[in-house]
């Protein structure tokens, strides 16, 4: 153990170890000096509210079963192959077993006081409900989508094949293909399928294809704005965009909707109690400080 070891409060490199690790995705050995300045002074904060919850009133009579800690430092240990991998790393990071279980109680004692002080927030009612509800009708519509699948033929000048000009008599003799007489929309469907497996350079040609179920703005917004054009088994113009040429199949068209307040309020239940609960607990740490 180091000088600057001794002198920590007991819990307090737990608390540098989470830092480091949920910021930096490393061990406390590993970081810069520049990080492990960072990761103490978010350790400093957490230990020094983690203290003044656990030395308030509501904790004192909060109790943690040795079988609760167990449980906690399974869920820990499951991460390591054996038992030795995970002292080893504890090591390195200046902790023990015992240290790593006396921290995982104490967060379990924070937990659980945060819970009992969260539960005492104001009821709500029906109108709170439906308040929210009519404050964010935007949250409540769902937008239409349509599924589609696409084959793609890249511009690539390193390979004759994938030129500009060759390219696009590539996937010119594939719309040809795909517009014969005699593909009704049923056989279209299977048609594109078997065009994108054998012949699109897109990874979804695996998948015949297949995109999924698609809102606006998420494609380039040449196929965006072509994709929403289309009628469902409907096949796109040859498009091109920055990466290649582009055929688009709409599958299907999902309208939008609007999700009334019955099918919406267990949701909007759920999100003001996590706010009021989260409204709880920031008042009581506040009078804590006070």
């Amino acid at each position: 153990m180091s000088a600057s070891q001794a002198s920590e409060p007991e819990g307090y490199r737990y608390h540098l170890l989470r830092a480091a690790t949920a910021r930096f995705k490393r061990n406390i050995p590993a970081l810069s000096r520049e990080e492990l300045a960072d990761a103490e002074r978010q350790a400093t904060q957490s230990f020094a509210l983690e203290e003044q919850v656990l030395n308030s009133a509501e904790a004192h009579d909060v109790l943690i079963s040795d079988t609760q800690v167990q449980r906690a430092y399974q869920a820990v240990k499951q991460r390591y192959a054996q038992q030795s991998d995970l002292e080893a790393d504890l090591k390195r990071n200046g902790l023990d077993s015992g240290q790593l279980r006396q921290a995982l109680r104490r967060e379990l004692i924070f937990d659980a006081v945060m819970q009992r002080v969260g539960a005492r927030h104001a009821p709500i009612t029906e109108a709170d409900e439906r308040l929210f509800f009519e404050l964010h009708r935007e949250r409540f519509d769902a937008p239409e989508t349509r599924t589609a699948r696409h084959i793609l033929i890249t511009i690539n000048d390193d390979y004759p094949e994938n030129r500009r000009a060759a390219a696009r008599a590539r996937i010119e003799a594939i719309d040809e293909r795909l517009r014969a007489p005699d593909n009704d929309p049923t056989a279209l469907l299977g048609a594109f399928i078997d065009a994108a497996r054998t012949g699109s350079e897109c990874p979804s040609a695996m998948e015949g294809g297949q995109l999924g179920t698609l809102g606006r703005g998420k494609l380039y917004p040449v196929l965006d704005a072509a994709l929403f054009e289309l009628a469902p088994g409907q096949l796109s113009a040859v498009l091109e965009s920055e990466i290649g040429f582009h055929l688009l199949l709409c599958e299907a068209i999902h309208p939008a909707k609007t999700v009334t307040f019955s099918d919406a309020r267990e949701r909007i239940h759920q999100a003001l109690e996590q706010r009021r609960r989260k409204e709880q607990q920031r008042q009581w740490l506040a009078s804590l400080s006070a």
